[in-house]
């Protein structure tokens, strides 16, 4: 009983602030009673200990990579299966209760860190004529606080060229005056502006 409702506390915590799927949710609640359940069956039986081991490096090789909340979740609800199958109720209560906390005032607040500036991608077509260094730095100076740019490529049969810019765009400027402004130096060609792909957190 104790290693379901720890396992939903888990469960519940893992949902802060994350995105998740409701089948490793279910998972991470009910982890801790079948970790508990194998424990209580090896018992001190060396053999039955490496048949485990084994049975366990299966399904290790079988998971997909998890990101690095998934596997502290699961690494969680392990901890709590291997304490209840030994015996040791109130001291993973009393970790879970202090995981749980320092876990919820991290995720809910900028305890630890403050959230970084948000980096755009903008790409910018211009005509094969236009000479592009330094065609857009004032607007960069007066709208951004850092801009890069990343790549060039030609389109239409070499026609056009096409910028590409990571940028951060400083705060309280108006996006939709940003792109006029780069319309009316690049002849109403194509001005692209969105967010960065991030990538997944990964252990």
């Amino acid at each position: 009983m104790t290693s379901i409702i720890l396992g939903v506390v888990v469960a519940y915590v893992h949902t802060i602030r994350n995105t998740y799927t409701r089948s490793f949710i279910v998972t991470v609640a009910i982890l801790p009673l079948l970790v508990q359940a194998v424990i209580m069956l090896v018992n001190g039986n060396l053999g039955t200990g490496m048949a485990v081991l084994g049975a366990f490096s299966l399904v290790r090789f079988r998971s997909v990579a998890g990101g690095s909340r998934e596997i502290t979740s699961i690494f969680w609800s392990m901890a709590i299966g291997l304490a209840t199958g030994m015996g040791y109720v109130a001291y993973i209560f009393f970790i879970s209760a202090v995981v749980g906390i320092c876990s919820l005032l991290f995720y809910r607040s900028n305890i630890l860190f403050r959230p970084a500036p948000e980096e755009r991608v903008l790409k910018i077509s211009i005509p094969e004529d236009l000479d592009y260094p330094g065609l857009f730095d004032d607007l960069f100076h007066l709208y951004t606080k850092e801009t890069t740019l990343t790549t060039v490529k030609t389109t239409t049969m070499g026609s056009i060229y096409e910028l590409r810019y990571q940028l951060i765009l400083k705060e309280n400027q108006n996006e939709k005056q940003f792109i006029d402004e780069i319309r009316v130096r690049n002849g109403n060609l194509p001005v692209m502006l969105g967010n960065v792909a991030m990538n997944r957190e990964t252990l």
